[in-house]
């Protein structure tokens, strides 16, 4: 080749435009042939192709079974020229019933399994169709879809599957292009047809009525479905969202309230052996302090067994740990980007998908009603010419015997066409019997009530969706009956709500006794003391108050300063000692002192009141400190010091001064505050309170009088209001004036 030619051949371009125009081209090559499913067979050209290969090598369901060895050699040497090994991995994901909701291929063998193992070496796996992969290519030797050249022009291969089962919704699809990706999950196939007949009868019907029929995904490895109705009803109205998936658990209880959680169904596509080794990791970095140990028990069911840390553990806190942490929980993807009927990528929605099958289906019925009704009428053509030589048999033997070219002379004598010609020329001499007439007389008369039935079909297109219809109920009732196969596999659970786990889920809940001495130093002991003669202090030290509670409360402690402080039961000091100052715990001034020592409750409210008469109720909530320096609650004036703090439990506050001045008013004339100095309770000329009391009115206002309890009921003359002086107490009060 001459330089001139060489220089003709040569176009001067850009290079954006040249790598554009490239990458342009290998972008649709990989859209189109290879990693978006067509929406009317939900298959990519590698599974169409796995597929047909199959059906080519008559591995029909029936039939038995030949090496996969053998199918990936025909579909790389015919139809797909790719890898070996890709090209097996897809055919064993379509055995594979954890991966695949309704498995196309049925395999022999090691296809490996839900921990990630790998499947055997092609060589020594063998494989067949599936019924549902018979479904999908039914009548495709009935011209009911369109075939297209092999890569080599040797061959040809359909173009799409005639699709008699609804394969991309039922078993999902994901892929990544160039530019864009599809990420479909599986269905329940008696959803999906039962979703089709309503659209079918229902053309126009709102997208939001099919969720009557489709719930939600129904995954092959089960699972529980968390997602709201309303998200899910988004993501089947505009083709995309998501799904939260999460596994299924039960408790299984033991003697003593011992029990453990037994994970039956993992989320899908999750490897069971890398989800029980990432919560072993998470173990040893003491990440799940609600877990003591995790351990596989699977055989052919998933059995994960999870102990947790000690029996008072709230199973729910511990999988809500689990969930947040570990692949117990998913999100599955919904994008239906799919390749329309015209190969062009399109985001469609749930309507959208399920009447491009139903499309797809009323053209396979079209196509495949035309192809018999043509081939009808080719034998009919043939058995009207057997009818003209049975009732002129004599002489057509006569010429058969006497022309040598019979053929034009049986064309002219008996008004025959070519083909009938040539079929008499055909027959056996075992045809020419006399009872052979009778059954072509009756095939005729069969063939032409179907061929009339088929006319009628065609030119009705209400008939065509009666009969779509049938079909669609004949899908239903093949795989979507109540059996292991046809059943819905995931559960429909409710939304979880936020679960806030507290911090006493990380805490072993035990019984104990906390002990606060007179100059300050605090402990706690295993269990409810009963006995205070039994407790040591150094010398000079004494108790002040003890408090039974558990390592899992929050214990308030009031101070004189009118300040709270909070410290956790597990957190205080254990064991034989005196304990430790309570002041290395809190920031407590060496002139306050403890008032009161009380266990945290929620939801409740609290009665403070200070030495000079004022006070004010304050949710229990308001009162918690979460530093070391406290919560500032009561602000005090000059000279006041912090000195009540009780539960209000009853409807009337009685109040007694140093004046030895008794007042009862109604509870409700106190406010509840957050915090301030609060309202006067009880006037005083000199002095301030005494003590306070609440009760129920009701009830009778009762102290104690040396080892007995005395109770008054006659109290009209001590209620007032709030504020007031009040009056001396009834006879028989104590001189010390504390109830």
């Amino acid at each position: 080749m001459t330089d001139a030619v060489l220089t003709d051949q040569v176009r001067d371009t850009s290079l954006a435009d040249a790598l554009g125009e490239r990458y342009l081209a290998y972008a649709m090559s990989t859209i189109v042939s290879r990693s978006l499913p067509d929406v009317r067979d939900g298959l990519k050209p590698v599974h169409r192709r796995l597929l047909f290969a199959m059906r080519q090598l008559k591995l029909d369901p029936t039939t038995g079974f030949k090496k996969c060895a053998r199918v990936v050699g025909d579909v790389i040497g015919k139809y797909h020229p790719h890898g070996d090994v890709s090209v097996y991995d897809a055919m064993v994901r379509l055995a594979q019933d954890f991966a695949v909701r309704y498995p196309l291929v049925e395999g022999q063998g090691n296809f490996g399994n839900i921990d990630g193992d790998n499947a055997a070496a092609m060589r020594y796996t063998e494989a067949r169709l599936t019924a549902v992969a018979a479904a999908l290519m039914e009548g495709l030797d009935e011209d009911s879809v369109d075939f297209r050249p092999t890569y080599d022009g040797t061959e040809e291969e359909p173009v799409v599957m005639p699709a008699a089962f609804p394969n991309l919704l039922a078993n999902g699809a994901a892929g990544i292009a160039v530019g864009m990706a599809t990420s479909i999950p599986p269905h329940n196939v008696g959803e999906i047809c039962d979703a089709l007949t309503h659209l079918i009868k229902e053309p126009d019907c709102a997208p939001d009525s099919l969720l009557a029929f489709i719930k939600g995904p129904d995954f092959p490895t089960g699972g529980t479905l968390v997602e709201s109705a309303a998200s899910i009803a988004e993501a089947y109205r505009t083709g995309r969202g998501g799904f939260r998936l999460r596994a299924r658990w039960e408790v299984e209880k033991f003697s003593h309230g011992l029990y453990q959680i037994i994970v039956t169904e993992i989320p899908y596509q999750v490897q069971k052996s890398k989800l029980i080794e990432k919560i072993a990791e998470l173990l040893d970095a003491k990440k799940l302090t609600l877990l003591a140990d995790v351990r596989d028990e699977s055989a052919e069911l998933v059995r994960v067994v999870l102990e947790p840390r000690n029996r008072a553990v709230d199973p729910e806190m511990v999988m809500e740990q689990l969930f947040r942490q570990t692949d117990l929980e998913l999100r599955f993807p919904l994008n239906m980007n799919l390749l329309d009927a015209q190969s062009v990528p399109r985001v469609m929605t749930l309507k959208e998908v399920l009447q491009a099958f139903l499309d797809h289906r009323l053209v396979v019925l079209e196509r495949r009603s035309r192809y018999r009704q043509g081939k009808i009428l080719a034998r009919l053509e043939v058995l009207e010419g057997y009818l003209k030589a049975y009732l002129n048999l004599d002489e057509v033997i006569a010429i058969i015997r006497g022309e040598e070219e019979p053929k034009p002379v049986l064309i002219r004598r008996f008004e025959l066409t070519d083909n009938q010609a040539e079929a008499i020329l055909n027959m056996r001499l075992r045809s020419l019997r006399k009872l052979e007439e009778f059954e072509i007389k009756g095939e005729h008369a069969k063939l032409s009530t179907e061929l009339a039935a088929l006319v009628a079909l065609l030119a009705d297109p209400a008939a065509r969706w009666s009969a779509i219809a049938d079909q669609v109920r004949e899908i239903k009732a093949d795989f979507g009956k109540d059996d292991a196969l046809g059943r819905r596999r995931t559960l429909l659970g409710d939304t979880p709500s936020a679960v806030i786990v507290p911090i006493e889920a990380f805490i072993e809940r035990e019984d104990i006794t906390v002990i606060l001495s007179e100059k300050g130093w605090i402990r706690a002991v295993k269990g409810h003391a009963d006995n205070p003669d039994d407790f040591k202090f150094k010398d000079g030290d004494q108790l002040k108050a003890t408090l039974r509670c558990a390592t899992t409360d929050k214990i308030l402690l009031f101070a004189s300063n009118g300040r709270f402080f909070t410290l956790g039961g597990d957190k205080l000091p254990r064991g034989r000692g005196h304990g430790e100052p309570l002041r290395l715990m809190v920031d407590l001034p060496n002139d306050a002192e403890i008032v009161i020592m009380m266990p945290y409750r929620a939801a409740t409210r609290l009665l403070l009141a200070s030495n000079g008469g004022k006070g004010f109720l304050v949710k229990s909530e308001e009162v918690l400190a979460q530093t070391r320096s406290g919560k500032q609650v009561l602000n005090l004036g000059d000279g006041e010091k912090a000195a009540f703090c009780l539960k209000p439990d009853g409807d009337t506050v009685a109040i007694i001064g140093e004046n030895r001045k008794l007042l009862l008013f109604k509870l409700d004339e106190i406010p509840e505050m957050a915090r301030g100095r609060g309202v006067i309770l009880q006037k005083y000329r000199d002095g301030g309170t005494a003590d306070i009391k609440v009760f129920s009115l009701a009830d009778g206002l009762s102290w104690q009088w040396g080892e007995k309890t005395r109770t008054e009921t006659n109290l009209l003359p001590w209620l007032g209001q709030r504020a007031t002086v009040g009056r001396m107490p009834p006879v028989g009060f104590p001189r010390n004036n504390h109830f």
